[in-house]
């Protein structure tokens, strides 16, 4: 992805999976800031990956969805996994 004056691009694929993060910790009345201490991030961290400019590895991902009690194919796709 190019750059907008020095700000980095954003990836389709992160910026899905950040939209579903954070409808997701929204749903259930987390903070940005409770959902960074669970997965081991700042809290603008979890800001840049829930807006799609940072890149969550399948190992922060499945941290996520363990933490929200969700199926890993919740932030991953709006489709159901089964």
């Amino acid at each position: 992805m190019g750059t907008v004056l020095g700000f980095p691009g954003v990836d389709p694929s992160d910026a899905a999976v950040g939209a579903r993060l954070k409808r997701w910790r929204e749903q259930r009345g987390w903070s940005v800031e409770d959902m960074a201490r669970l997965l081991d991030m700042t809290p603008e961290e979890e800001r840049r990956a829930e807006a799609g400019r940072a890149h969550l590895d399948s190992l922060k991902i499945g941290a996520a969805t363990a933490a929200l009690r969700l199926p890993i194919w919740a932030l991953v796709s709006d489709t159901r996994g089964y």
